[in-house]
């Protein structure tokens, strides 16, 4: 969109062969992207699918008549996709369109050279042609539109976006968790595994380099980060009483404080030869090679690092060196790793070069960490309702509700990946049959932003006042629910809560 301002501070329609004796017209650019006025609808990504452009705020289909590659090619082009592919019948994508949409184009006929498919020469009086006769695309999907730059490997860095064919970078202002598992599942990588600041990436960005997001708001879920709230770093317009001016003051963030840069989780330690992923001798990547780490300097501040990162327990034994069966052979990277404990990875602890030591395979590092913490929903009509139960040296046990609220829950609706917790009454939530065995957890304290129920504060394992009738039962947003976990109560829940 563009408008058109005079010094007097009011709009004014006027281009660039209009002025008045007082004013003189600015144009200033508000939003530098169009919208694309095509579209691929009902395909398996944005970029295949049956035709529609817009006329007026309405979408219509685009008859095959004369369709071709051409043609194909400036859909493409026009949506920021890749190559052009293929020009199936419109009709492959269901459902169809409706018999009440309006058809818009009879004939298209594009050179291939076009921006945008409303440049090419078209005939809009559609005399002959049906629904039957849609035209469809297929374009190669695009790149992701995020980046990570100047880290170990592409699913570690900082954070870039594209726009307008131009990379730049996010300021780091309400940056969570939630926003890296986005870029992590965008670029196809492992789970989020933290944030650092993304100054930790050598070399800096250049002074020169555009800050496009101002802030990022994101609930976990989306597939894409364009697909995330955001403040983009926008224009402040500060308007001039003075005759004939216009004065524009871009405001920028300062470039120290660029987003923190998401750890994804391709593997770069790993302990093996032990009975679980989650014991065994240490092994580190570098340069795409696996080797050991030797124990000097190990302690359990590294220890816990390294569970921490494998997503495993606390750390339960530190200065055991491997047998001879248990070994590593060939590289042996690290040696005098110093942490403090609190480090998301290893990688930031401090150590001698990668592959200069004295160190033998007699001194490889052996870690054990407890299992991962787990828990889950059971007996409700899907994995996010049902009564909550936690895995503890094998066994799973349930969680009593002294304490109990909506901060406990939404940690536990966010470990599992579900949405946000639902209110139900205690009336509906007692048709849940108790659980039986063992009682793991009592007193569980949360403050609502802990990514594991692990880290809110509670009694020691095991210990509790409590009898199964004050078993925990969560429920979350999440999968519609199909059965009725609760037999004559479900009509009444349905009535209660409408949102489950």
């Amino acid at each position: 969109m563009t408008w058109f301002f005079f010094s007097g501070l009011q709009g004014f329609p006027c281009g660039p062969a209009v002025k008045t004796p007082s004013f003189q017209c600015r144009v200033v650019d508000l939003i530098p992207e169009s919208s694309p006025k095509v579209r691929l609808v009902r395909g398996p990504h944005r970029c295949e699918g049956r035709v529609e452009v817009e006329r007026n705020g309405e979408w219509g289909t685009v008859c095959d008549d004369g369709w071709n590659m051409k043609d194909v090619e400036v859909v493409c082009r026009e949506l920021d996709c890749g190559a052009a592919i293929g020009t199936p019948t419109g009709n492959l994508y269901k459902p169809l369109a409706d018999e009440k949409q309006k058809i818009f184009i009879q004939e298209v006929n594009c050179s291939g050279t076009e921006d945008q498919l409303i440049n090419c020469d078209q005939l809009e009086d559609v005399y002959d042609c049906s629904h039957s006769e849609d035209a469809g695309a297929i374009c190669e999907k695009p790149p992701p539109k995020v980046r990570l730059v100047s880290g170990p490997h592409r699913c570690e860095g900082r954070v870039e976006v594209k726009r307008n064919r131009e990379w730049g970078t996010v300021c780091d202002d309400g940056w969570n968790m939630k926003d890296v598992e986005v870029v992590c599942r965008e670029l196809d990588c492992g789970v989020a595994k933290g944030m650092p600041t993304g100054n930790l990436y050598k070399p800096l960005a250049n002074e020169k380099q555009k800050i496009f997001i101002k802030k990022v708001n994101c609930s976990g879920t989306e597939d894409q980060l364009i697909n995330c709230d955001q403040l983009e770093d926008g224009l402040v317009y500060v308007f001039s009483l003075l005759p004939h001016s216009l004065l524009l003051d871009k405001q920028s963030p300062n470039k120290d404080s660029e987003l923190g840069a998401p750890f994804c989780g391709k593997e770069i330690v790993r302990l093996v030869g032990g009975p679980g992923r989650c014991k065994g001798r240490l092994e580190v990547k570098h340069q795409e090679q696996w080797g050991t780490v030797c124990k000097a300097g190990w302690n359990l501040s590294a220890a816990k690092v390294v569970c921490r990162q494998l997503g495993c327990g606390k750390a339960t034994l530190t200065k055991k060196c491997c047998n001879k069966d248990t070994q590593g052979e060939g590289l042996i990277w690290l040696s005098s790793v110093s942490c403090s404990g609190q480090e998301e990875n290893l990688h930031y602890c401090l150590s001698g070069l990668e592959g200069n030591n004295n160190c033998t395979h007699d001194e490889d590092t052996w870690v054990e960490c407890e299992d991962p913490f787990e828990l889950r929903l059971v007996n409700g009509d899907t994995s996010c309702s049902g009564r909550l139960e936690v895995l503890h040296k094998g066994i799973w046990g349930s969680v009593c509700d002294d304490g109990w609220g909506t901060k406990e829950e939404q940690v536990v609706c966010r470990q599992l990946g579900c949405r946000r917790p639902i209110f139900v009454p205690a009336k509906l939530r007692r048709k849940f049959a108790p659980g039986d065995g063992r009682i793991w957890l009592d007193d569980v304290h949360c403050k609502g932003q802990e990514q594991s129920l692990e880290q809110c504060q509670h009694r020691s394992w095991g210990y509790h006042d409590c009898n199964h009738k004050e078993d925990v039962v969560v429920f979350c947003s999440g999968k519609p629910c199909r059965l009725n976990p609760w037999g004559l109560a479900w009509r009444e829940a349905k009535k209660q809560v409408p949102d489950i």
